[in-house]
């Protein structure tokens, strides 16, 4: 019987040290720790699958919190229900869960589903705030390489060049020659 963790940050910058560090506290060895730096949304994350294809009957699976596990509730429920037929026990660190206990089930279920609201929440926080800032005048994406004063340039070179010697001359591709002419021929 051996405990088993699983720790993930979302991206590279993020630091993996609490998580294993709580995993070390609680007597997971540093072998049987498996990292990664994915968001919980990527559903092929090599370290979890490892993870779970090396836990045996009688293991348990070390986690700091539910959303490190899980995309979502029903994900979440999905894996625990993998985990309770190959007899493998589920233990949460900061909520304090453990299923191997019927109460400890049935707060895993009431937080999957909390973490599920919490996710749409922000999602929808996050395109509200996108959609503000649209209606602000904030432009998203790379910012476009002809400038007005680079769509003149283009306007007056085009008098006696061709495509192919404007693109040479200012660096830009085929389309946003292109693009900076309509923007010319729109202006007029």
């Amino acid at each position: 019987m051996a405990e088993l963790a699983y720790i993930r940050v979302s991206s590279v910058g993020q630091s993996l040290d609490v998580q294993r560090d709580k995993a070390l506290a609680v007597g997971v060895e540093q072998k049987n720790i498996f990292e990664e730096k994915r968001s919980g949304l990527d559903t092929g994350r090599p370290e979890l699958k490892a993870c779970l294809r090396a836990l045996r009957r009688g293991d348990t699976l070390v986690i700091t919190r539910i959303d490190r596990l899980a995309r979502s509730a029903v994900d979440l429920l999905s894996i625990v229900r993998e985990l309770e037929k190959d007899g493998v026990a589920l233990k949460v660190l900061d909520q304090s869960i453990d299923t191997s206990t019927a109460a400890g089930k049935a707060l895993l279920q009431m937080l999957a589903v909390f973490a599920e609201f919490e996710t749409a929440i922000r999602s929808e926080r996050q395109a509200d705030g996108i959609a503000k800032a649209k209606t602000d005048g904030t432009r998203f994406g790379r910012p476009t390489k002809a400038t007005p004063d680079k769509v003149a340039q283009i306007r007056t070179m085009r008098e006696t060049m061709t495509v192919p010697q404007i693109m040479k001359a200012t660096g830009l591709s085929k389309a946003s020659v292109y693009r900076a002419l309509d923007q010319a021929s729109l202006a007029e």
